[in-house]
């Protein structure tokens, strides 16, 4: 049996705008992506630190330091709020206890403070 656990995540990312007029989405940095093993529309679910939303959507490339929520998503979140970025993956029940996510764990500014496997 598979079972779904977490693959990765972008720890205490700093939401740097929210876009209600674009089609939709996450705009996140490249490097944060590459850093976590996330890919360009790889479906996400986003937790709202600051008022406790949780939402999915999907990642498209962004800028540097960049956390944009695009569309709907923008009502999610303000400029500022922390949010964790996750992705799940599905493994075999009998790897579960030996399973190791992925975890980006960020400063403020949405550079990399530590890379944890």
């Amino acid at each position: 049996m598979d079972i779904t656990v977490l693959k990765a995540k972008l720890h205490r990312a700093t939401v740097t705008d929210a876009n209600l007029n674009y089609e939709g989405s996450i705009s996140i940095d490249t490097e944060l992506c590459k850093a976590a093993g996330m890919h360009n529309y790889e479906k996400v679910d986003i937790l709202n630190v600051n008022n406790g939303e949780r939402f999915s959507t999907y990642i498209i490339p962004g800028k540097k330091g960049e956390i944009c929520l695009n569309g709907a998503a923008a009502r999610k979140a303000c400029n500022g709020d922390k949010v964790i970025i996750v992705t799940y993956t599905t493994i075999e029940e009998s790897k579960a206890d030996d399973w190791q996510p992925t975890v980006v764990l960020l400063n403020d500014d949405n550079s990399i403070k530590a890379v944890k496997k």
